[in-house]
């Protein structure tokens, strides 16, 4: 059974790659910023048996738990995210720019330092990086998210060539236009027709994107099938831009 790390588990891309592993029959460790509550942890562990809920919050936390009460994960999803908010560059607050980075950029990369030694000792594993194809095309007002997002993906770009030789594989996925309540919410793109026909005449697939179809891309770059396929950029957006 292939044990696979998944941070963010209920936002973003999560919720797609969690159905779609757990049917694969994946064990998966879930982060999650709501498993501080004990509460919150043995609800999910009720509605999703043989997953696990965990605890820690913090990159180190993470990883320990993980290897304490799973072992060294064959996968490490990181699917990290941060709240949005439309800004010209000149109004951008520097505290805007500090969390971002300290969300999908520092903790991503803090997760893979913590991993790395049990999963290069082991000479096999593979990270999955979700940041975000706003880079291909910027769009005005989102200079922090189109930044920081790129900066990870450039990371998981080094990650990939420093790890190749150990046996390990990284890559990256990057959505947009998928469908998730922090950035495209269903009330506004998918059940408001306005909304619908904007996201239609952008987006050359005409919707957006389901979580289980990303799921599926996320799924087989754990896999470890194509262990050689490595230090790849996967835009996922319907053929956007």
């Amino acid at each position: 059974m292939r044990t696979v790390l998944l941070t963010h588990c209920r936002h973003y891309t999560g919720p797609g790659a969690f159905s779609v592993m757990r049917d694969a029959g994946f064990r998966l460790a879930c982060h999650d910023a709501g498993f501080t509550d004990p509460a919150a942890r043995e609800a999910f562990a009720a509605a999703h048996p043989g997953a696990l809920a965990l605890a820690a919050q913090d990159p180190a936390g993470i990883a320990r738990e993980t290897l304490d009460r799973l072992g060294v994960p064959e996968a490490v999803v990181s699917n990290d995210i941060y709240p949005i908010t439309k800004r010209p560059i000149e109004e951008i607050p520097p505290e805007d720019f500090d969390a971002t980075y300290a969300a999908v950029v520092r903790f991503p990369i803090l997760l893979s330092q913590a991993l790395l030694p049990a999963m290069k000792a082991r000479g096999s594993g593979a990270f999955v990086f979700i940041t975000s194809a706003r880079e291909w095309q910027p769009e005005t007002g989102f200079a922090v998210p189109t930044t920081l997002r790129a900066a990870t993906t450039a990371f998981a770009k080094a990650l990939a060539r420093e790890t190749a030789p150990f046996g390990l594989q990284v890559n990256v996925v990057q959505p947009n236009y998928l469908y998730s309540e922090l950035y495209y919410p269903r009330a506004r793109f998918i059940d408001d027709p306005e909304g619908r026909a904007r996201i239609a005449a952008t987006v050359p697939a005409g919707r957006l994107g389901r979580p289980e179809e990303i799921g599926e891309l996320i799924a087989f770059l754990a896999s470890g099938k194509s262990p050689f396929t490595t230090g790849q950029v996967i835009p996922f957006t319907g053929g956007w831009p």
